[in-house]
């Protein structure tokens, strides 16, 4: 296992520490006010679906926020430069928009409650049973990931290695989630949202002011990396060079399309938080008010990542003993006085734990509702599954304290995080996209595109880029690339097998595929939800607009 850096250790005292202290009290707090609202398993899963939009915003973008989000994000900011905006404005923006217009009616009508279950309701149980283990297997390896992200900040925090860390944080979050479900993870996501931004603000312009400000960064590190290194999309052009190693096609399919749309739609850890909302309207709305913080919070993971660029040049090259990893302990310890420093460490932990809470409420629903009950053991009263689903949120969480050790062989987590994406995610975006929109696919063929896109995109990794058939030049890249197969794969499979299979009957489409759906009673009751500044539409357009205009300063 990679260990931190020798001598990153942060300067923390008394303070700092009764700042982290009342920060848990306030998290276990929760998780206990949270227990009095779960009586079924609903509440257990879903939080009963009576939460309001601006919480489960928050939550929404909280849970993606996680350590991964920031020490992933920093660090590529480190090793990429500018072009870590992509992974927010193209990676993001259209795709929260596009989940909260068009799939959450589709998700929250059919009253499913968890991803795999529409696939159940769309094409078959083969196509749901597959979709449930691949979600499954894929949210505990990013706890996982969470759990390695924390270990690194709490071994520079109080010197514990690493194996240690992640054995006490995990043992964290199970209490607090198996006391309070998910209302307990969304409520500690949205006090964690404010924690996390109350931490990287200050590192963010403590940082700017240490390098001299935005100029004088920028002088510098194009002279050490180029021009380019300073541009989001310079050097993108097919065949040219650049820090990313991705051209202006791969990043706009292969990141913009692909892995984001795969994520941000199908991805069970994010959509849980949206089907936990009221009502549709609130639902809708969730990812859309999620989406404004969004695109403003890369300036305070990328700048610190660019600060540590600045200040160790040599940072994550061969021969140093940082890894661009270490870029946000090493801001820590080199900016923060005391007090600050406990509130940014608050802050971090803070940000592991609505990773790690997020894949881990999410794991717990699918395997109680897609597979135990589903397939194992059916029939039982509710109270057997609101037990079953404390007892395997404990099995996960004991399972992603394994995976984590899988996540300390990556230098940068978030190639890691993107690789995972390009396995799991993209596979199912494209059975959703093209269930959702043709009436024609058929039963059979959800289980089959799931198959090629996961194979296909695992051949391209494994066998093509890390097997050195094909020269990519980084791993960032190779993800893309892998997302791009996956999804072609996926979708030529499933047309070829729709050609030699039947559809599922119409009238079973009804409210599942585009043009069938039909508003349903209650939304007559979502007067209040009418005002000009809550229309769906207004807020999603204003976004891919906001973000569209936030590119131009960085474009060449």
């Amino acid at each position: 296992m990679q260990t931190l850096a020798e001598g990153l250790r942060l300067p923390t005292n008394g303070l700092d520490y009764a700042i982290l202290a009342i920060y848990f009290a306030v998290v276990l707090g929760i998780g206990f006010m949270a227990r009095a609202s779960v009586k079924t398993s609903l509440d257990f899963f879903l939080s009963g679906r009576s939460l309001p939009a601006w919480v489960t915003g928050l939550a929404f973008v909280a849970a993606n926020l996680g350590a991964t989000e920031i020490l992933g994000m920093a660090a590529t900011g480190a090793q990429y430069g500018v072009a870590v905006v992509h992974w927010y404005w193209i990676g993001a923006i259209p795709a929260m928009v596009f989940l909260g217009l068009v799939m959450m009616p589709f998700y929250y009508r059919s009253k499913v409650r968890s991803v795999p279950e529409f696939l159940l309701q769309r094409f078959d149980t083969s196509a749901h049973l597959l979709s449930s283990i691949l979600f499954a297997f894929a949210a505990i390896l990013i706890a996982g990931v969470n759990l390695y992200a924390l270990s690194i900040v709490v071994e520079a925090l109080l010197g514990w290695p690493q194996w240690v860390a992640i054995v006490v944080a995990g043992l964290f979050v199970l209490v607090y989630i198996t006391i309070g479900g998910l209302s307990s993870a969304i409520y500690n996501e949205v006090l964690q949202f404010f924690v996390i931004l109350a931490a990287l603000i200050p590192l963010t312009v403590l940082g700017l002011k240490r390098v001299g400000g935005w100029d004088a960064m920028s002088d510098s590190l194009t002279k050490q990396h180029g021009g380019d290194f300073m541009t989001a999309w310079g050097g993108t052009g097919i065949g040219d060079a650049n820090p990313l190693g991705a051209n202006w096609l791969t990043i706009i399919l292969g990141l913009g399309f692909v892995l984001s749309f795969g994520y941000w739609t199908t991805n069970f850890a994010e959509v849980q938080r949206a089907l936990s909302a009221k009502n549709l309207s609130a639902a809708k709305r969730t990812p859309l008010i999620a989406a404004f913080p969004k695109i403003f919070i890369v300036f305070a993971v990328m700048i610190p990542g660019l600060v540590a660029a600045v200040i160790v040049p040599k940072i994550g090259t061969p021969g140093s003993d940082l890894t661009y990893n270490d870029a946000i302990p090493l801001l820590m310890q080199e900016l923060l006085p005391n007090g600050v420093l406990g509130i940014a460490v608050t802050g971090l932990l803070a940000a592991f734990m609505a990773g790690m809470a997020a894949n881990v409420s999410s794991f717990n629903t699918v395997f109680t509702t897609d597979i135990w009950q589903r397939y194992v053991v059916k029939d039982k009263p509710d109270t057997y599954y609101l037990r079953f689903g404390r007892l395997i949120t404990a099995i996960g969480v004991l399972a992603s304290i394994g995976t984590a050790f899988i996540a300390a062989s990556f230098s940068n987590i978030m190639s890691y995080l993107q690789t995972l994406f390009s396995f799991f995610n993209v596979p199912m975006f494209v059975v959703f996209i093209i269930g959702m929109f043709w009436k024609r696919a058929s039963m059979k063929s959800g289980v089959w595109g799931l198959v090629a896109g996961t194979a296909a995109a695992m051949v391209n990794y494994f066998w093509i880029y890390k097997g050195g058939v094909i020269d990519i030049p980084s791993d960032q890249g190779a993800n893309f690339v892998s997302a791009i197969v996956g999804f072609v794969a996926g979708a030529v499979v499933m047309v070829v097998v729709t050609l030699f299979t039947a559809p599922k009957p119409e009238a079973e489409l009804a409210g599942l595929v585009y043009g069938t759906e039909s508003p349903s009673p209650d939304e007559e009751l979502e007067e209040a939800d009418k005002a000009w500044y809550r229309k769906p539409a207004l807020l999603g357009w204003g976004a891919i607009v906001l973000a569209a205009a936030c590119y131009i300063p960085y474009s060449f």
